[in-house]
């Protein structure tokens, strides 16, 4: 941290400009302040204090500290400042100011977001284990085993290159210790914050440099934890050192607006007091001024901004019940443009926020945004994780037995723990891990039993089996997207309604051409994994696609399309079902043509030591023998057990596919994979690969399909047909 310890003064080359006096609309109007983080110069230092009495050094963060926690324990503050005081004593920072300066200000930081002691006791000391003589059994031994993991997992962090050079096994190893306790990653931020607003002594290029990993690591990390008063300040911080000129029009654009003469904003507070005093609701009203970074991206989006777009009105109630009742009132007595409805309080978002958003057109066709909200979603909206307090604190009913227990984490932060333990490697989930950061809106869909998925913008439907079902999704056939059937391969949208499903056969596959339709890392872990793990089954996919695709040009059957379940590589009954004249050698039937007993049959060597069995008519026997492959001879066994590919077309209704595959089951047919075509003209075309115990029975079965209620036609899938030279 001493490598970025510099001067206090404001990056960019508009001193001042972040952390100034200029804040949008703040001069006018009556305005929630956001949690100042800005308010810590120099700390003043008196050295040791007489054991009782708190150093004047840290009584802004004492003072911080009580508004949150009013019966806070001290003496742990106390006595952390004392050692952190007296083992950084001569160290400077390069502006010349006293070291300890730093852990101070960022105590402060945690203090004001409402962090608990432990969390402040483990930021005095965070500096000490690295630049100190101060060891790890040291700071157990005084503050205990809590502090001591913290400090522990904050010097980690400090060891890792976030760069695009960074060692994978690095950063995983590093994730990981973090997300075992998120105030680890809370005081990192809180330490990186403070970094930043104090740049301005670096060399341009180093500036560049911290502010670029900063934009691309912790600022996502700190939107996905739901610290949004550290995410802001730090995206103007960045904004203010990668775009200058950008940043210098912006400020222009927020001065100007706070020299207007009429006050839009205001105004419509004023009417929504109004409007709730006459309704009996109590509620606070304020405005929230946007931060530099969103008056950039509104100005880019709307162009000429008007005096609404410069904030935004914050209603606080006191009760989940009263946020609605607002939105009634607001919705009833002023012009609401509903097309701005969203309700994060029903379906929280995934970084934990809730609130319901709605706007207001005025006369004069300015619209306002009105965000709804009780006390404690605004202060869990500001600082995230930090509000959740102490995670590892025993329920009242459950003594602490010494040993950590997980903490109660936000979604995404759980799920990064699974991807690491799941990922094959580290630079798969290093890679992942980015792509995902990267990805900053998130789409909710609807099960049907009425539980909801979130999901990243642009998820299919492989990735929403994969994040209700896990592993298991290897099996999954397909999907109703809103009651009518989908490839795996469809785009989500917010709010659809997605029912998968799912195959019976327990030894199902992933088919490789999911991952290009998989956009979370859950999906693509999961699939990469299993492709992995099974090298031959893989091959074996990509080498019987190569050779039939080569010899005829056709993309075969066998060889699972895109949002389609594939079946098993080596047929399971194959072996025993076919002889073939090769010692040695395993049959397995090809699944272009997906022979039965008794078709005439061949077949083909193929790498691996294999066989593939084909109906001599199947236009790959064609082909193969004009490329001088030589024929295998083989012939059916007395096994009867048989897998055979059939097509259904039907008309479109509810539930026809549940009654198909029941009809299937009854008959005693297996279902290996399917395929469901996009409906068209109301008509809907299935494929079905199953395993029958009995070549026998594939007459019944035929028959039990047509039987159902909206089929009206069921056979064979027909080998295709050989090209005509001209």
């Amino acid at each position: 941290m001493s490598a970025e310890a510099t001067n206090s003064v404001t990056p960019g080359p508009m001193p001042g400009a972040v952390s100034g006096a200029v804040t949008p609309t703040a001069t006018r109007r009556k305005a929630r302040p956001r949690i100042d983080l800005r308010r810590l110069g120099r700390a003043a230092l008196l050295g040791p204090a007489a054991r009782g009495r708190l150093p004047d050094a840290i009584s802004h963060v004492v003072e911080a500290h009580r508004a949150h926690h009013p019966e806070a324990d001290l003496e742990p503050l106390r006595h952390a400042y004392v050692l952190a005081e007296s083992s950084h004593r001569g160290q400077m920072r390069k502006s010349g100011e006293p070291y300890i300066t730093h852990p101070l200000a960022v105590t402060l930081i945690l203090a004001e977001l409402g962090a608990e002691t432990t969390t402040l006791t483990a930021s005095l000391l965070h500096d000490t284990v690295e630049d100190t003589d101060v060891t790890l059994d040291q700071v157990r031994d005084q503050f205990g085993e809590e502090v001591r993991y913290l400090v522990d997992g904050v010097t980690k962090l400090e060891k890792v290159d976030y760069g695009a050079a960074a060692e994978p096994e690095t950063f995983r190893k590093m994730l990981v210790a973090t997300g075992n306790d998120v105030r680890v990653m809370s005081i990192k931020l809180a330490d990186r914050l403070h970094n930043m607003r104090t740049l301005g002594v670096m060399r341009p290029e180093k500036q560049e440099r911290i502010a670029k990993v900063t934009r691309d690591v912790l600022i996502p990390l700190a939107e996905r934890l739901g610290v949004q008063a550290l995410k802001t300040e730090l995206e103007d911080l960045v904004f203010a050192i990668l775009h200058p000129e950008e940043y210098a029009g912006t400020r222009e654009l927020i001065v100007r607006n706070a020299a207007r003469a009429d006050d839009p904003l205001a105004e419509v507070a004023d009417e929504v007091r109004g409007v709730l005093r006459e309704a009996d609701i109590s509620a606070e009203v304020l405005i929230r001024p946007r931060h530099f970074v969103s008056v950039h991206r509104v100005s880019r989006k709307r162009g000429r901004l008007r005096g609404s777009d410069f904030g935004r009105v914050l209603v606080l109630v006191n009760e989940d019940a009263d946020c609605y009742a607002v939105l009634g009132e607001l919705h009833t007595c002023m012009k609401p443009v509903v097309s701005e409805f969203k309700d994060f309080i029903a379906v929280p978002k995934f970084n934990l926020y809730q609130s319901l958003h709605t706007a207001v057109a005025r006369e004069d066709g300015q619209v306002v945004e009105v965000l709804i909200r009780t006390h404690q979603m605004h202060k869990v909206a500001e600082a995230g994780v930090v509000a959740l307090g102490n995670p590892y604190a025993p329920a009242p009913e459950d003594p602490a037995d010494g040993e950590r227990v997980d903490p109660t984490r936000p979604g995404w932060l759980s799920r990064l723990l699974d991807w690491q333990e799941a990922a094959p490697d580290p630079d798969h989930f290093w890679s992942t891990l980015r792509e995902d950061l990267a990805q900053d809106r998130e789409i909710t869909v609807f099960r049907p039993d009425g539980g909801t998925l979130g999901l990243p913008e642009g998820a299919t439907c492989v990735d929403a089996a994969y994040a209700q079902y896990g592993e298991d999704a290897h099996a999954c056939l397909g999907a109703r997207v809103n009651g009518r059937l989908a490839t795996l391969s469809t785009v989500l949208k917010d709010g659809d309604t997605v029912q998968l499903l799912m195959g019976q056969d327990p030894a199902s596959e992933p088919s490789r051409e999911w991952l290009e339709h998989a956009h979370t890392p859950a999906a693509r872990i999961a699939i990469q994994r299993w492709l992995t793990a099974h090298p031959a089954q893989a091959e074996s996919q990509q080498s019987e696609a190569r050779i039939v695709e080569n010899r005829t040009g056709v993309r075969p059957a066998d060889v699972p399309e895109p949002g389609a379940a594939p079946e098993q590589t080596a047929d399971r009954s194959a072996t025993g079902n076919v002889l073939a004249d090769l010692p040695g050698a395993t049959a397995r039937l090809a699944r272009c043509c997906t022979p039965v007993p008794p078709d005439e049959i061949t077949g083909f060597a193929v790498r691996g030591g294999a066989v593939t069995v084909h109906r001599v008519e199947c236009a790959a026997v064609a082909r193969m023998k004009d490329g001088g492959r030589a024929e295998v001879g083989v012939s059916w066994g007395e096994a009867a057990e048989c897998r055979v590919t059939l097509v259904a077309e039907s008309f479109v209704r509810p539930h026809l596919l549940a009654d198909l595959t029941e009809a299937m089951a009854s008959e005693g047919a297996e279902i290996v994979s399917a395929t469901v075509e996009p409906p068209t003209q109301q008509q809907v075309r299935h494929t079905y690969t199953v395993q029958l115990p009995d070549a026998g029975h594939l007459p019944g079965l035929m028959r039990a399909m047509r039987d159902v209620a909206g089929v009206y036609d069921v056979s064979r899938a027909q080998p295709q047909p050989q090209p005509q030279d001209d």
